[in-house]
């Protein structure tokens, strides 16, 4: 079967009820038959669920569905994207190990690499990503572990994963790679030999703006030593959550080719406009990696970046003016979401660090939604001649 058909019809057992659509599991324990059962099922002598912070119906229908979207042997879901992360690294890295990273990442990635692995001896270099001589310069003696973002948040910077699983099977590395903004549906790349694929399931998985969550897929090996890892520190995801999320791949696919279309469309008509810099999409010929794009990528993808000229003073004018899109720190939702990365969701980094990834001061990240996309391109154009007008008459 196609995987938009097992995105449907995976579904766990069901009950005596004979349901069509998998219930919700909401406890916190399951009951044993006897002693004998409850001894076997901890020894792992038989499979069986026991407790929802180790594994639930629910839960692990949500991880099967994601670890057959992405081609990985196993998988582990968490309360949130950004726990996801974290347990990807606490799990794996040990005092004295070393990280090579993409210097365009999350904001909070960037936090935890540099605020909070140091203090227990984990020390990490960061690279520009796109320069593969740069990864292998980096790597060091204890290094144990490559992370990036492939597109990356907001820059839509791009990761040759060919040679960069090139690069860490000869060198004997962990890969790790963000596919929040891609998605199983523009690309894979546990295909191209990344270890583990992390998302924040928040994002495109929910669709909808919904609830939170993250999941790591990736090689069993691995997934085994970040399962003991979140089984005794607890960043698990609700059964309510992992319902839905489940319930959100059954039109994942149907949603991308829409988010994808609707942002080619918006990221063509806006790039002349008069009031931006320059339109930043993947599978625009202007993209400085559009040859990499359409070599691993199905789809350009639902984020494009525009950079608005005259700063953040040009950027609050065309976000008063908007009619349609919303203004938050989120993305991956039905509706159309403007971010001013500079002062909310990379704000926390220093001047030299924003702009060393593209980051300035006039940069919109637009995380292009299912709206009727003559609309979409409407509003931004008005709000757009409505923010010029406004700073010539200031």
């Amino acid at each position: 079967m196609k995987k938009q058909t097992k995105a449907i019809r995976i579904q766990a057992e069901r009950s005596q009820n004979r349901e069509h659509s998998v219930p919700l599991y909401l406890t916190s324990s399951f009951t044993f038959e006897d002693a004998e059962q409850g001894r076997a099922i901890f020894a792992e002598e038989e499979t069986g669920n026991i407790y929802s912070r180790y594994m639930n119906p629910n839960v692990d229908e949500f991880v099967e569905k994601m670890c057959m979207l992405e081609n990985t042997e196993d998988g582990l879901a968490f309360a949130t994207g950004m726990a996801a992360n974290y347990a990807a690294m606490a799990a794996l890295l040990q005092q004295g190990d070393h990280v090579v990273a993409s210097k365009a990442l999350f904001g909070s990635c960037i936090q935890i690499l540099t605020k909070i692995l140091p203090k227990w001896g984990i020390t990490c270099t960061f690279v520009d990503g796109h320069e593969i001589s740069e990864w292998e310069s980096a790597i060091q003696d204890n290094t144990k572990f490559l992370f990036c973002e492939s597109p990356s948040n907001p820059g839509l910077h791009l990761i040759d994963l060919e040679a960069i699983c090139q690069l860490k099977v000869k060198h004997n590395l962990i890969l790790a790679v963000d596919n929040c903004f891609a998605t199983p549906i523009i690309q894979t790349p546990a295909d191209w030999g990344a270890d583990l694929v992390i998302h924040s399931a928040t994002k495109y998985i929910d669709g909808q703006g919904r609830v939170l969550g993250g999941v790591v897929c990736g090689r069993e090996d691995l997934i085994k030593e970040i399962r003991f890892f979140a089984r005794h520190t607890g960043p698990s995801m609700s059964p309510f959550n992992a319902w839905v999320l489940s319930k959100s791949l059954e039109t994942l696919s149907l949603r991308m080719e829409k988010h994808c279309d609707n942002a080619m469309k918006l990221a063509l008509a806006l790039q002349n406009h008069p009031a931006i810099e320059v339109v930043n999409y993947p599978f625009l010929p202007s993209h400085s990696q559009y040859d990499l794009a359409k070599k691993q990528m199905k789809m350009g993808g639902a984020i494009l970046t525009i950079d608005i000229k005259g700063g953040f003073e040009m950027v609050n004018e065309f976000s008063k003016n908007l009619k349609i899109a919303s203004i938050s720190p989120n993305l991956g939702d039905t509706r159309t979401i403007i971010t001013h990365p500079a002062s909310t969701t990379h704000s926390k980094l220093s001047l030299d660090q924003r702009l060393e990834v593209g980051i300035t001061e006039g940069l919109v990240r637009v995380a292009v939604g299912l709206e009727a996309v003559e609309d979409l391109i409407s509003d931004f154009e008005q709000a757009l001649e409505k923010a010029l007008v406004g700073s010539l008459v200031g």
